[in-house]
């Protein structure tokens, strides 16, 4: 049986298509994806993420454990911030992306993937024999993300006034937490937005709120085509532990200094960079008819030289955008095979879009 989380009847009571991601039955719309995705890029919508795993880091060596386990540098985190980053295998593959907080000199939090939680966790515990920390599991609390351009306004109004005045000053990837509730101005969008994080029993009385405020549920779907379209990585199709951050796009998680810092992945990155990078991850815009979809072939001079990794239609831009990975080089252009034709798309930098607007330049 797929799980649930505490949001699953308000889902059904909003009349929404539920489908099975990552074993958890969740939302992929209430109706259009595309209005959501358009409510969320032009005004505000929020999505239910309480799929996604919170652990709790505690302990006197929890900086020293957490410099070995991510590839990026926690060391640099001040009270209240919070990093993008990726955790590793010994050949530099990516076992997960997630953002660390730091919430105290001894206490941190990580935010995982709902696809990869058990395997998360269990790798964490597995390191964390060797050092001085605890990790706890917190299947006691939800998680709802609030996007758009709205959102800074709209989210003034679901809280007292005394925290108003801290909410509103968080930059991205800072945040303000509570004894009951966690607020980070993070997101998965392109959009500003903050993302919630609260006790399970207080979940259904502050999505209700947020329904009375206007600020509109938006399921999976939207939150894909969103994603896509900020240029972000969706673990399992854009990287797993198979390729490394550098070949992801994602080299800029990594913090290869202090040079004393290892890091498990480290000597494999450092290897790679060394031989030459060979692959990397690339945005395609379709400058033909069709939809790119995920796996197809993408060739230069007739030749076959990589795969979609994540396609679909964007509709800011009203056209087909995919990420893929193909050799590294200086190609402007290529074909992406759709339905046995060789169609031509612009090869770009992601993202796609950024805060609504177009942010590449068209052939």
């Amino acid at each position: 049986m797929a799980k649930r989380t505490p949001l699953y009847d308000a889902h059904v009571q909003a009349k929404a298509k539920i489908v099975d991601f990552a074993g958890w039955d969740m939302p992929l719309h209430y109706g259009s994806q595309l209005e959501e995705h358009h409510q969320v890029r032009k005004h505000v919508g929020m999505f239910d993420v309480s799929h996604m795993g919170v652990i709790d880091v505690i302990g006197s060596q929890i900086v020293p454990f957490l410099q070995h386990v991510l590839a990026n540098n926690v060391a640099k985190l001040a009270e209240g911030q919070a990093l993008y980053t990726c955790m590793l295998n010994e050949a530099g593959g990516v076992i997960d992306d997630l953002i660390v907080y730091k919430l105290a000199d001894e206490f941190f939090r990580l935010v995982v993937n709902a696809g990869t939680r058990e395997k998360d966790l269990a790798w964490l515990l597995r390191e964390a024999a060797q050092f001085d920390v605890s990790l706890h599991e917190r299947n006691d609390l939800a998680m709802i993300a609030i996007q758009g351009p709205e959102a800074e306004d709209k989210i003034q109004k679901l809280f007292p006034p005394e925290a108003l005045q801290e909410i509103k000053e968080l930059k991205p990837f800072q945040f303000t937490t509570s004894d009951v509730i966690f607020v980070a101005r993070t997101g998965y969008t392109g959009e500003d937005g903050f993302e919630i994080i609260l006790p399970i029993e207080a979940v259904v009385q502050f999505w209700n709120a947020c329904l009375k405020l206007d600020i509109l549920p938006c399921g999976l779907g939207a939150r894909d085509t969103l994603r896509l379209e900020a240029g972000l990585n969706l673990y399992g199709s854009d990287m797993d532990e198979t390729v490394t951050p550098l070949e992801s796009n994602l080299a800029w998680t990594v913090a290869f200094d202090p040079e004393e810092r290892a890091f498990i992945g480290r000597d494999a990155l450092i290897k790679q960079k060394q031989a030459g990078m060979t692959k990397r991850l690339v945005g395609l815009v379709l400058e033909g008819p069709g939809i790119i979809r995920n796996h197809q072939r993408v060739f230069v001079n007739d030749q076959d030289v990589g795969e979609v990794t994540s396609g679909g239609y964007s509709p800011t831009l009203e056209k087909s955008i995919a990420l893929a990975r193909i050799p590294v080089n200086d190609i402007q252009s290529c074909s992406v095979e759709i339905r046995n034709k060789q169609v031509k798309a612009q090869v770009i930098k992601p993202p796609f879009v950024r805060l609504g607007k177009q942010v590449f330049r068209s052939n």
